[in-house]
């Protein structure tokens, strides 16, 4: 297959551009192809991919809070763009979206035909993205995924492990629970998914969830770095967005119809940590 990567000097991007190595590429990094220009509607459509996963967006949540309007424009008016130019040579759209599209209300992991009401900018700005792709497209997965890292990525683990390093003790937040989710993990799931030319709505995240302290305990842990952590709660944390309190995800979908796993969220730390 061709596959067009936009986004692709990301962590998902890159890591995609690994496992999928045995296809065509058409990596599109931010600096050179950016998805808000109108103009970028038919140059995608020129290269003639097959399938464009769409990594390409503003993942900065509290950044998205305090700029609504460059949230809207990447995830939304962006992802409308790319669609566009799938519909225009016919190829198969991936849009990576995000376990914030949920409120945090439920008790239990969301499914993929639980009903999105996002209640932060960003969340909101992705389920714009989501919009566009099911109403512009017939060829098309939605894949929302949750707290991705990976080694080097600045992401939750390598901020925790640099806390660490500066301070006797760390303060972390226990009731936000997700799902964690290590972006070689979810770039192997991808690629087996494209396979299957079975279009919908899928979540791809590694199995079981956990609370940011949780997570964090066994961060310190793994790395063999003991240090004191003080639980504290979301409204003791001081930020610019309101995430949800509970979005961890069940991948249902991928594993009952198509066999698509993802190992467990701690044997994913485990491998983080064997690189």
């Amino acid at each position: 297959m061709k596959i067009a990567i936009t986004g692709s000097d990301g962590q998902l991007g890159r890591a995609l551009q690994t496992t999928l190595a045995s296809h065509t590429l058409i990596p599109l990094a931010h600096r050179e192809f950016d998805v808000t220009d109108r103009a970028n509607i038919s140059r995608l459509a020129a290269l003639a991919p097959d399938i464009v996963i769409q990594c390409a967006a503003m993942t900065n949540v509290d950044g998205a809070a305090r700029d609504p309007v460059s949230a809207f424009r990447a995830n939304a008016f962006g992802t409308q763009n790319v669609a566009l130019a799938c519909q225009k040579c016919n190829a198969a759209l991936v849009y990576i979206s995000t376990n914030e599209v949920f409120d945090g209300k439920k008790e239990a992991p969301y499914l993929e035909f639980d009903a999105p009401n996002p209640i932060n900018v960003y969340g909101k700005s992705k389920l714009a993205g989501e919009w566009y792709a099911q109403h512009l497209l017939e060829k098309f997965y939605i894949v929302r995924t949750a707290w991705l890292y990976a080694k080097g990525g600045g992401k939750f683990p390598d901020k925790i492990l640099e806390l660490a390093q500066r301070q006797a003790a760390l303060s972390v937040v226990r009731d936000e629970i997700g799902s964690p989710t290590y972006v070689p993990d979810l770039a192997n799931a991808l690629a087996r998914l494209i396979e299957t030319k079975q279009y919908g709505i899928y979540h791809l995240v590694n199995a079981g969830s956990c609370s940011r302290y949780e997570w964090a305990i066994e961060i310190l842990r793994m790395a063999n770095l003991p240090r004191p952590i003080k639980p504290i709660t979301l409204a003791e944390y001081s930020r610019a967005s309101t995430p949800p309190p509970n979005t961890a995800l069940e991948n249902f979908a991928a594993a009952t119809m198509l066999d698509i796993s993802l190992r467990s969220w701690q044997d994913a730390l485990r491998a983080y940590f064997e690189i």
